[in-house]
């Protein structure tokens, strides 16, 4: 082949990589519209809309498109920068609750990843000062058991490396590991490779419907999607990454071969008797972080991206309704539950965001972009 031929065949791969670019931008912005034109009232600052608002957030990022940031920024005020309101420290508390008491309850923090994006855009120290009484309150108390649940992971990991790079206090790394170094003693399985939702779904004292260890794969998704976002935001030479990073390969191994042939990863991993069937949310954060992986050179192209051209391939044929609706999202809940029903009907706010997180790392891949 001449030199001339090849930048022929070069050039025209580069245009069918753009032009796949481009129809994936077409699948954001037709699911993202959807979700904001039916969602026009803003809810809480709850984990649930929080999870929504950080894939709008890369949407905004990857299209600039002004309406995803307004939608954000009027989230944010809704919610008066806040999480959980109470100002009554003495109180606050951090097992499972939705009032406003439960201010150091990570399902109340993962609004401030967003605030934190919002500050990044236009620094205003009011839309992060919430942010910083809650953390630097809870991380000058001596305790560590902050994330006693899988989920956890992704609501506040990103917080503490995003709030270290605003502010450069050093406290935030390391209570970020004191704090995983908790979480992965009482829900991580050194054998598999994948997190237990919470210390309640260990194995033996947990099964699936088979006697087989029970790994949900929201739970797990979750935990693959909040380590990709903390190595992104970690500087290369902060302490622990090469630990963060050897964690994110290990899960992505164990996910790889856990799914289905169809593309898309069953609500119990490792047995897809359990709770059969295609799921949305899961599936979703699992592509995001894979193909987040490859994009920054942590996982093997050769290895990986079949996985996550299967995985997309369900998103977009399958879990992607004509409307722009995102379906076969799992309600909200903490397991893999046998009989539930699960269909092309059932959407929820998290599980548009994490498409939309995929989807942005999708258009990354095509035009060769690093995050």
């Amino acid at each position: 082949m001449t030199a001339a031929v090849l930048l022929i065949v070069l050039a025209g791969c580069k245009n069918h990589q753009n032009s796949q670019a481009g129809e994936v931008v077409g699948v954001i912005r037709k699911v993202n519209d959807y979700w904001q034109n039916n969602n026009p009232h803003h809810g809480r600052s709850f984990w649930d809309n929080a999870a929504y608002h950080t894939g709008n957030m890369e949407a905004y990022f990857l299209t600039e498109d002004p309406a995803y940031l307004k939608y954000s920024e009027e989230w944010a005020k809704h919610n008066e920068w806040k999480g959980a309101k109470s100002d009554d420290k003495e109180n606050w508390k951090y097992s499972y609750g939705e009032s406003d008491e439960y201010v150091l309850f990570g399902d109340y923090q993962i609004c401030f990843q967003t605030y934190a994006d919002l500050y990044n855009i236009a620094p205003d120290e009011a839309k992060i000062a919430r942010a910083r009484e809650v953390m630097e309150h809870q991380m000058a108390t001596p305790n560590n058991d902050y994330w006693w649940w899988a989920d956890g992971l992704y609501m506040v990991m990103p917080v503490m490396t995003k709030m270290y790079n605003i502010t450069q206090n050093p406290l935030y790394l390391e209570k970020l590991n004191e704090y995983l170094l908790y979480a992965d003693s009482i829900m991580y399985d050194e054998e598999v490779g994948l997190y237990y939702r919470d210390g309640k779904y260990v194995y033996p004292k947990h099964t699936t419907v088979n006697g087989k260890k029970d790994f949900w794969a929201r739970g797990d998704g979750w935990v693959l999607a909040g380590l990709a976002k903390v190595i992104k935001d970690l500087p290369v030479d902060a302490p622990y990454r090469d630990r963060y990073i050897d964690r994110f390969r290990t899960m992505a191994k164990a996910v790889a071969n856990s799914q289905q042939s169809e593309g898309y990863w069953t609500r119990s991993m490792l047995d897809p008797e359990h709770a059969p069937g295609p799921e949305t949310s899961g599936t979703a954060f699992f592509t995001y972080g894979l193909q987040w992986g490859v994009n920054n050179n942590l996982l093997s192209e050769t290895e990986y991206q079949p996985v996550i051209d299967r995985a997309w391939g369900y998103l977009t044929q399958t879990a992607l309704q004509p409307d722009g609706k995102v379906g076969y999202v799992q309600p909200i809940g903490e397991k893999a539950i046998p009989g539930q029903i699960v269909d092309a009907n059932s959407t929820s706010n998290f599980g548009v965001g994490a498409f939309l997180l995929a989807a942005c790392e999708r258009v990354n891949y095509l035009k060769g972009t690093k995050k």
